[in-house]
């Protein structure tokens, strides 16, 4: 057996069990909480990035790899992308119907 040959993947069960535990944990805090609107979007945005961290680290191998300097500068820069993308495209839709 080769070393890229492994057994069983349990930790893409692992994850994908995690992951569809905080799926149905967002759905359930939107569906049957009393909390605010606001509270609910900020609960289900935690969920959100802590789901996305795990499945950076469980399927997508994030911590294998030669670089870790270089794969954490990646992430960085991919969540920096991301938060440009998403902020401005809300200033854009928010201010655009000012005027």
């Amino acid at each position: 057996m080769d070393k890229h040959s492994k057994g069983f993947p349990i930790s893409h069960v692992v994850g994908f069990f995690m992951s569809l535990v905080l799926t149905l944990g967002a759905a359930w805090i939107a569906l049957q909480s009393s909390l605010s609107v606001k509270a609910v979007m900020w609960f289900i945005g935690s969920l959100a990035i802590v789901q996305a961290a795990i499945q950076l680290y469980m399927f997508m191998h994030i911590n294998e790899g030669g670089n870790k300097v270089v794969n954490n500068i990646n992430i960085l820069y991919s969540a920096f992308l991301a938060v440009v993308i998403v902020a401005g495209s809300i200033w854009v839709m928010t201010s655009g119907h000012s005027h």
